[in-house]
């Protein structure tokens, strides 16, 4: 009887695990990649606005200036002013020396570093060299801008006319969304459709009837348009917290009864503690609407500068000063640092509330 004999296979590699895991590697590198590119594609505009807005205007038309805040780099040496520039050396490296005497040819510098070692030759064409440009941060571009354009008088308008429609917008969403989530009326699910379509109905549209209206009660010219139709509730922020109240149990709705609390006072009571993160978020969106807002005021309060916010007031500064763009950008970073710190400081309960309003339910 013969015996066949048969190769002993291998026990499978390890290659299995280690290729998922390179593979998983790969997908996570390419991931982070691809979010980087976003990221830093939506951070490049602020980072030039920044960087603007602490530079010297002469930067802005230098060939050789760099692109970080810098400024021509001068050496005093026996009471005069010197120019500094880079200066290749034999060996490869770069030097920043101050600029004496230059010649056709040669050129004799003064090493800042080291000032006492006395004049240093050298060959080559002084006009082919680049300055040297030295970090410096232009801060009085700031205190231009704020003097130049009365910024603490745009600001407070600015403050006044966003707290107080953002004070209304959400008292009243509140209350409108409250009812739609806990009442049950004939026809609320119709009026809630009719509700959200408005979003989508172009403020165009509405613009010139409002303006008739409001010239008619004689409020062109002030606030009060800018205000008080944010009493009346906003769609989205009624649908957004409106979501937020579903996912708060009915049952303490029912307990509070029990205890004898009316309908307000389970608003009060138990949604609104309830539902802080929602209300924080519709809070911000509105705030930072109303910050924004330029169009508006710049219908309604024309000819009305110590009345205007910020947005018009920057419209008007750009007009202005459309040729130091130093100043516009740092006018710029003044009017969003206050929606930024806000952002920042309730960040975890904007997002909270965003999720849970916006996606979960």
């Amino acid at each position: 009887m013969t015996a066949v004999a048969r190769p002993i296979g291998r026990p499978p590699a390890a290659a299995g695990p280690l290729h998922r895991r390179m593979r998983r590697f790969a997908v996570m590198s390419a991931v982070t990649l691809v979010a980087a590119t976003i990221v830093s594609a939506f951070l490049m505009p602020l980072g030039y606005m920044v960087a603007t807005a602490f530079k010297d205007p002469s930067q802005l038309t230098a060939i050789d200036a760099p692109l970080y805040p810098a400024a021509p780099e001068v050496f005093e040496y026996q009471g005069k002013e010197l120019k500094v520039y880079d200066v290749p050396q034999p060996d490869g490296s770069i030097k920043a020396w101050a600029l004496l005497q230059p010649h056709r040819e040669d050129a004799i510098f003064i090493d800042p570093a080291n000032p006492e070692a006395g004049e240093i030759t050298w060959i080559g064409r002084p006009r082919t060299l680049t300055q040297h440009w030295g970090f410096s941060l232009k801060v009085d571009n700031f205190t231009t801008a704020w003097e130049t354009i009365d910024f603490p008088r745009l600001f407070l308008n600015t403050f006044g006319i966003a707290g107080l429609s953002t004070l209304g917008a959400v008292l009243s969403g509140i209350c409108v969304a409250y009812g739609f989530s806990r009442f049950r009326f004939p026809g609320r699910n119709g009026l809630f459709i009719l509700m959200l379509a408005t979003i989508i109905l172009p403020f165009q549209v509405t613009l010139i009837p409002s303006y008739a209206v409001y010239l008619a009660l004689g409020w062109v010219g002030t606030w009060w348009p800018l205000i008080i139709p944010h009493f009346f509730a906003n769609a989205y922020n009624v649908f957004l917290l409106r979501q937020y109240f579903l996912t708060i149990p009915r049952e303490l709705d029912e307990a509070a009864m029990i205890d004898g609390a009316g309908p307000f006072r389970i608003l009060r009571s138990v949604i609104v503690p309830q539902a802080v993160p929602a209300i924080i978020a519709v809070t911000l969106f509105h705030f930072f609407w109303a910050w924004n807002e330029y169009f508006l005021p710049l219908v309604y309060l024309q000819g009305k500068p110590d009345l205007q916010p910020l947005a018009v007031g920057l419209a008007r500064f750009n007009a202005l000063y459309e040729q130091q763009p130093t100043l516009i950008q740092a006018a710029a970073i003044m009017a969003m640092a206050l929606p930024v710190v806000l952002f920042f400081l309730a960040q975890r309960a904007f997002m909270r509330g965003v999720v849970f309003g916006g996606v979960e339910k």
